[in-house]
């Protein structure tokens, strides 16, 4: 039987709302910066008042280049977004999975310290590498949800 453990929903939707606000804040400079010059917008005395005589001051060419930087902002969010949508933690019968890339063996497994578990939401497993050298690894609820049965499934195997 294996439990898993997601990436955390509330780190994830940070990304998503985190690129939403950056392209609206692209598109309102971008609106500024461009077409706030035409006799249609309702902002016309913006363009006027940042660039008399087609002049543009300092004001007006923040809001020229800064839609293009929080557009390559937005698109480094969306791809962490992405990223970040396949990592887990999955606890199979014989070793813990972290992000489909690290394999911990339970029988490499020396400790598990949950001291911390129940009042900051996280533990640490220490464990030999392939290498023999001890690592300590902090795996916290902040990152990975479903993690209270994955701790006592690990706990269960290692006992």
């Amino acid at each position: 039987m294996a439990i898993e453990a997601p990436y955390s929903r509330f780190k994830r939707n940070n990304q998503r709302i985190y690129a939403i606000v950056c392209i609206a804040f692209a598109a309102i400079f971008a609106y500024d910066g461009y077409l706030s010059r035409y006799e249609w917008s309702k902002r016309h005395s913006f363009y006027e008042k940042h660039a008399p005589q087609d002049k543009p001051d300092d004001t007006m060419r923040f809001n020229q280049i800064a839609p293009i930087f929080l557009a390559a902002v937005a698109a480094g969010f969306a791809g962490r977004f992405r990223a970040l949508k396949g990592k887990r933690l999955l606890a199979t019968d014989k070793e813990l999975v972290i992000n489909e890339k690290d394999r911990i063996s339970y029988e490499t497994i020396q400790k598990i310290d949950k001291t911390y578990f129940e009042s900051k939401g996280y533990f640490t497993i220490t464990y030999n590498d392939e290498n023999g050298a001890e690592v300590r690894r902090k795996l916290s609820d902040s990152d990975y949800d479903n993690l209270g049965p994955v701790l006592d499934h690990l706990v269960t195997k290692i006992s």
